[in-house]
């Protein structure tokens, strides 16, 4: 049986990047390059790389780039763009609770999610994290967002879905205050204009779990702010209002 993020990104390829979140990549890869400090020689990993929005931008700036995802849609659909740009980007199909390489990377990115924050278990969070901070070379830099807990203690994550430029909309919420985890049901339309209802649950995450996370793997110099939509910037102090945090570590 397919778990529901399976279900989502199946056939769902031009749909999501139309998706209003996906308008920011220009400005959040400008951010990746200052934080790498425009060194082109850094090898990057881009985890759940759906159709390739970052990946592409950064190959296209001449980075050495391979991109994983679940998902052989998004893959495929993302190998059309980097072909129609003209870039050479790496693309496996590859489950990130499961990563192995027989290499490692200077950086390691992982934005909107890219399957952290999906996963049913908390097990299979920690493993993603794990796994990706492995294939980091000592003093490799990990970048990437996850949803903020305090957003949902304070707003109805339901309102800000529905009130957003997004093709999915929800119809029930059921946030748990002890799993700090969100029981959703959302109805998405696919390529082909099918209709389909989903049923999500979603791990949001406190600053503190995930700096305790990162330091249990060895990361040093975690730094966490508050983020939007292409707006990706050291000294950003999180807040109530930030629907997603952006953590920067490197691996000791």
């Amino acid at each position: 049986m397919k778990q529901w993020y399976e279900e989502l990104f199946s056939n769902f390829a031009r749909s999501y990047d139309q998706e209003a979140f996906t308008k920011g990549t220009l400005r959040e890869v400008d951010f990746i390059e200052q934080e790498l400090g425009y060194d082109h020689s850094t090898t990057i990993l881009d985890v759940g790389c759906g159709t390739g929005r970052h990946a592409i931008e950064l190959a296209s700036r001449k980075y050495q780039v391979t991109g994983i995802d679940l998902s052989g849609d998004q893959l495929a659909h993302a190998k059309r763009k980097a072909q129609s740009a003209s870039v050479e980007v790496e693309w496996l199909q590859m489950d990130a609770r499961t990563l192995t390489f027989d290499r490692q990377f200077g950086a390691a990115i992982m934005l909107c999610e890219g399957g952290f924050s999906l996963m049913e278990t908390d097990a299979m969070n920690f493993a993603i994290l794990k796994n990706v901070v492995r294939t980091l070379q000592p003093g490799g830099r990990f970048i990437f967002t996850a949803l903020n807990v305090l957003y949902p203690l304070f707003h109805s994550v339901k309102d800000f879905i529905n009130d957003s430029s997004t093709n999915a909309k929800s119809t029930e919420h059921n946030f748990d205050l002890m799993t700090f985890r969100d029981h959703s049901t959302y109805t998405v339309t696919d390529d082909d204009g099918r209709r389909k209802t989903l049923r999500c649950n979603e791990r949001y995450y406190a600053p503190t779990e995930i700096h305790w996370l990162l330091d249990s793997l060895g990361c040093v110099e975690i730094d966490i702010f508050g983020c939007a939509i292409g707006e990706f910037r050291r000294g950003r102090p999180l807040s109530v209002d930030d629907y997603e945090m952006l953590v920067l570590a490197r691996k000791g």
